[in-house]
Order: structure tokens, then sequence, then C-alpha cells
């Protein structure tokens, strides 16, 4: 294993999800699964998102998963039948597991998210509580996949969750591991912006677009960031692998996006082109991971990026801060410790 890879590996310790709250997470998910097979016209269930690909990092956050509606139970609900919208349908579907959690969790509540109910649970672990979204979906009477709802503008959506878990699961053991580790990796380097300039959808789609077997981590984490960045700044889109959804949105501006693929890419591969020299590799990851990985030699701006990130109290005159001199406590790296999101 080279020092790109074993850089990379420490990130990896940091950012990985702890088994606790990940543990509690899938119970969650089926507990709330298992209560919506009783929903009148219930056909089937399903996991989908971060938890069925196993890409969750620390803290964990909310389990997805989807409840899929008989239309011939419904006529009248959805694009495929009297037009009518998820909302009302979504708050019955709350009133059925609201009431059935509680049964478990006594502070469990049932709210609603952009595509159905969203269970908190009041009740954490390690630090974290994670949440259920399921969504309310219903059969497409043309074409493949499911409609979703869309509850902030109360519409159908089309999309395939359950292809899209199939799809990014598929592929050889080591395909799998490789491109798991590297959408994690992905997901903690995106989150280090005030601002994400991506969703954890798009990232996965990139991942098992530009990830081929024989790949390692260090390769392939290089490779995703460069085709990405050139992708975006060719103004090309990121289409649905699964052919249904409309095309995969940036967050942020195309310029910017592509100007952080650009920069996280040349990092990477300046840590590979100097692999056998350890500093000048953490120095080049530095840059890529600054929440995680300390510049063994900073200066300017980073330097006071790693002084706030010292356990030790920082002066205002030390970051080249004016005014009067006063002491700043450290600021701690985001994914280090067990704290919450």
């Amino acid at each position: 294993m080279g020092n790109t890879e074993d850089i990379l590996n420490n990130v990896r310790a940091q950012i990985d999800a702890h088994p606790e709250p990940l543990a509690e997470a899938r119970r969650r998910l089926d507990l709330v699964r298992s209560t919506a097979t009783g929903f009148k016209g219930a056909l089937r269930t399903y996991s989908s998102g971060s938890l069925a690909q196993h890409t969750f990092i620390h803290p964990v956050g909310d389990g997805d998963g989807g409840l899929v509606l008989d239309r011939r139970v419904y006529p009248l609900l959805g694009p495929d039948g009297g037009g009518q919208t998820p909302r009302d349908i979504t708050a019955q579907l709350c009133g059925l597991l609201g009431p059935a959690v509680r049964e478990v969790y006594p502070r469990a509540r049932c709210g609603t998210s952009k595509r159905g109910p969203k269970l908190t649970f009041g009740q954490p672990v390690d630090g974290q509580d994670p949440t259920v979204d399921l969504v309310v979906a219903l059969t497409r009477r043309d074409g493949s996949g499911l409609w979703i709802p869309n509850l902030e503008q109360n519409r159908w959506e089309a999309s395939h969750p359950e292809l899209h878990v199939e799809m990014f699961t598929s592929g050889s053991p080591s395909l799998r591991r490789t491109r798991r580790r590297i959408v994690r990796l992905l997901k903690a380097w995106n989150k280090q912006y005030s601002e994400p300039g991506f969703s954890s959808h798009n990232l996965t789609v990139w991942a098992w677009e530009f990830v081929e077997p024989g790949m390692g981590l260090a390769t392939g984490l290089q490779t995703v960031l460069s085709r990405a960045a050139a992708r975006v700044a060719a103004g090309s889109a990121t289409v649905d692998p699964a052919g249904v959804s409309p095309n995969v949105q940036l967050l942020v501006s195309r310029d910017i996006a592509a100007r952080r693929l650009r920069t996280a890419a040349e990092g990477v591969a300046q840590a590979l082109a100097n692999d056998s020299d350890r500093e000048a590799v953490q120095s080049a990851l530095s840059k890529v991971y600054y929440s995680y990985i300390t510049n063994p030699s900073p200066s300017g701006l980073s330097a006071r990026i790693a002084l706030l990130r010292q356990p030790t109290l920082v002066s205002t005159a030390s970051l080249g801060l004016g005014g009067a001199a006063v002491t700043l406590p450290s600021a701690r790296a985001y994914g280090e410790g067990h704290g919450s999101r």
C-alpha cells in the first residue's frame, strides 16, 4: 500500500459511520417498513439511499426507504389515475406510522420531508438520533420506475430508487468495496464546504460511472474527481442511470462546481505523483481534506486552518487578525470525535 492510499485510509477511519448508530438506523427503518406493510393497498416496501448502498458516513443521519402502493386501490391517486396529489395520502400514512412506532420509541414523531413521512425518534445512540424518511410511491402505468411525491410542490415525479440500489451495489465484491469507500470519501470532501456542491446521489452516480474493476482507492478517487471535473467544465449533463428521472442537478454554479472538482483532482494527482514521499503526499492531500489532514509544512491560509484544528488555545495574532489580542478555542475538525451534525 502506498502513502496516498494509507493517508486516505486514515481519513476513512475518521469518517466511517460508527457501528452502533448505523445498526440503530437499520432497526428503525426495518420497524417503519414493517409497520407500513399494514397500510391499505401496500404492495411492498424497499430500502434505498446510503443505508442500502452502504455509503453512510459519520454522523449517521436518515435511513431512506419507500412504500409502494397498488394504484388499483387508489384509482384517483397520481398522474396515471385521477390526478390526486400526494399530500393527503402522506398524512394518512403518518397517522398509521406515528402511533405504531411510539409503542417502541415513546418519543417518536411523524412529520414530513420532501418525499413522504419523516420519523424522528428522540432516543439518541452514541450521540446520534437517526431519522427515517419513507417515500410514498406508486407504480407507473407507462414506463419503468415509480411515481414519488414532491410534497414541496404537491405533485408526483418519476424515479427508480429500487433500480438505483441494484445498480450502485452491482459488480464484483472488490469493485463494490472500492466504490463504496470512494463514495464515502467524496461525501466527506463535499461536506467540508459550508455550501456543498453536490448531492450524495450525484456523487454516487459518478462513482458508479467512473470507478472500474482493478482500480485502487486512490486511483479511483482521482479518476472520479478528474472525469467529473471535465464533464462539468464542458457543460455536459449527468443523466439518471436508470433513465427515469431528469438529469442530476448541481447544488452550486457550474463554474464553482468545476473548480472544486478540478482542485481536488489535482491534489490527489499530486499525492499519487509523489507517493513515495509521505510528507509530500500529506501536504497534497491536506489541500483536499483540510478538515481531516494537517499540512506538515503549512503556510498562509492552510496554516491558519491547521492552527484552528489544534487541541490548544490559538491567539488571534497567530491567525493574522487585527485588533486586541485575544485567545480563541480551537475548532474540532469535522469527523473527529463523536459529535452530531
